[in-house]
């Protein structure tokens, strides 16, 4: 996984053990250091690929990468790939959301939808793979829950009543945006497994 994100891991990890596949997992933090890819891409999609191309060429390893982020329509879709530094400083989480809170503050209900969205990229010597994942939802007028990370405190997701940070982790796979991109993603992965038991 090309992240040093250990809820990421986390996440792909059990994934895998929902669908039955075997495939040791490391992290960046478990390989030798490298620099790492700056996110300049203007999609979810183009991150994503060029940080697992990169992990991939630095390691040898079958790479997946993730990148995703929050489109807001009252915001004409952002923050965007530009979820993770919306405040300017990068994986601030509470600056970040307590800037979006701000920018959102006047408008009604009906205007306060949005989606996080995850793509995610596998890059192993069989070739490319890119996958897209959507959540949809609104923002809440507050933030509520201690669970997960980034915006879920301020998430509602699409028929629920409570936000991202109060779902239990097995409840958030299950529908999140990162779990249905890698959901998508596990042909891929299993011919991996497949090609490695051989």
């Amino acid at each position: 996984m090309a992240s040093r994100n250990p809820k990421k891991l986390a996440e792909l990890r059990r994934v895998l053990d929902a669908a039955g596949l075997t495939l040791p997992l490391v992290s960046l933090n478990d390989v030798p250091p490298f620099d790492e890819v700056p996110e300049t891409g203007p999609t979810f999609e183009d991150n994503a690929l060029a940080k697992a191309r990169h992990a991939f060429a630095e390691t040898g390893l079958p790479s997946v990468a993730d990148d995703s982020g929050l489109e807001v329509d009252a915001l004409n879709g952002m923050p965007g790939v530009l979820s993770a530094r919306w405040a300017g400083r990068h994986g601030d989480d509470a600056a970040n959301t307590a800037l979006l809170l701000a920018q959102l503050r006047d408008v009604p209900d009906e205007r306060r939808g949005a989606a996080f969205v995850s793509a995610c990229a596998l890059v192993s010597k069989a070739g490319e793979v890119v996958v897209r994942g959507e959540w949809p939802g609104r923002i809440a007028y507050e933030p509520s829950g201690e669970g997960g990370f980034g915006y879920d405190p301020v998430f509602v997701p699409e028929g629920s009543n409570c936000t991202a940070a109060q779902l239990s982790p097995a409840d958030k796979d299950a529908v999140s945006h990162r779990g249905r991109a890698l959901r998508k993603l596990l042909p891929a992965l299993r011919a991996l497994a497949d090609q490695r038991a051989l």
